[in-house]
């Protein structure tokens, strides 16, 4: 399906849909400072071919959507958050099964904290806990930590904005695999050449909080799914256990050796996660999804206060 320009409440949102829009919806919430093309369309299109509607959408100052000028965002977040019930709002859809990624899904924790009758379960991928409260979690690796503390300017570089983010990748990536720096570098170009103004996504970095929902995880009601990788450099694996632990009912599927995000590599296990997860009779009916409890997932899977379900593996 083409791209569909949505309105509401004077804000322009940049939106794609993907398959039959009487299949159960799934609204796709991509990290902030990100478009939605970070959800890519073959990924996209495996959600649909498996029976969901699939929403994917351009937050404020990225890609498509509206964007203001660098550093004078004129909004906060928690209209980043009201910007995913517009976008369902635009879509006649009373409630929709949310995928959230790195900041995505904290926007997708927070939504289900301040508007639950809009969420039909939760998928919390690569995320952290986001409410404040008496956690100790680790901290991002040193190799993370040395690349955003490191100016851009410092670093040789024959096209400075398309380099800078394909290293960032390359370190979100965690190291333990193969890096596609081909298909990065594609990605990455797209998405600048697709927005009007990709310096305008660093907005993002300082936007004030706007009066987000400070109830605790436990007030989540909804099925949550938690999905980390056990290489994520900016939020280790505890960040996931942890969830899986504060959200009542919450399954947690450990990725072995997989980073920050949604790599190629894992499509076909969190495909497979994410349809389970929003099947009909489950999820969709508001209650808790009740699977099954496992023993090891692989490489530092290994249970959190939440249940761990079993990695299927990764396609060859």
């Amino acid at each position: 399906m083409a791209e569909r320009m949505v309105e509401r409440d004077g804000v322009e949102l940049c939106t794609e849909p993907f398959g039959d829009p009487a299949a159960p919806p799934v609204l796709l919430v991509m990290g902030t400072g990100a478009s939605m093309l970070w959800w890519e369309d073959g990924f996209c299109r495996m959600l649909a071919d498996g029976g969901r509607f699939v929403i994917r959408y351009d937050h404020r100052d990225t890609g498509r959507s509206v964007t203001h000028p660098p550093g004078r965002p004129g909004y906060t977040a928690a209209d980043l958050v009201r910007d995913a019930v517009r976008v369902l709002d635009a879509y006649e859809i009373p409630a929709a099964h949310v995928v959230g990624v790195s900041a995505g899904g904290a926007l997708a924790q927070l939504l289900a904290l301040g508007q639950a009758g809009r969420v039909r379960s939760l998928v919390l991928i690569s995320t952290s806990p986001a409410v404040p409260g008496d956690l100790e979690l680790p901290p991002p690796t040193a190799e993370f930590v040395r690349f955003v503390s490191t100016p851009p300017g410092d670093r040789p570089e024959a096209d400075p904005v398309i380099d800078h983010q394909v290293a960032y990748a390359r370190v979100l990536a965690g190291g333990r695999r193969p890096f596609d720096e081909t298909a990065a570098r594609s990605l990455i170009g797209r998405d600048i050449a697709r927005a009007h103004d990709f310096a305008a996504a660093r907005n993002h970095d300082s936007l004030p909080d706007g009066g987000l929902p400070r109830a605790p995880l436990s007030s989540i009601t909804v099925p949550t799914l938690v999905i980390h990788g056990t290489a994520d450099p900016m939020f280790p694996l505890r960040h996931g256990e942890v969830l899986a632990e504060r959200i009542p009912g919450a399954e947690l599927l450990a990725l072995p050796d997989a980073g920050h995000g949604v790599e190629r590599a894992d499509w076909a296990t969190i495909v497979a996660a994410v349809l389970g997860h929003t099947a009909t009779g489950t999820a969709a009916a508001g209650t808790s999804s009740g699977g099954t409890s496992s023993g090891d997932t692989g490489p530092g899977g290994g249970r959190s206060g939440g249940r761990s379900v079993e990695h299927p593996g990764r396609p060859s």
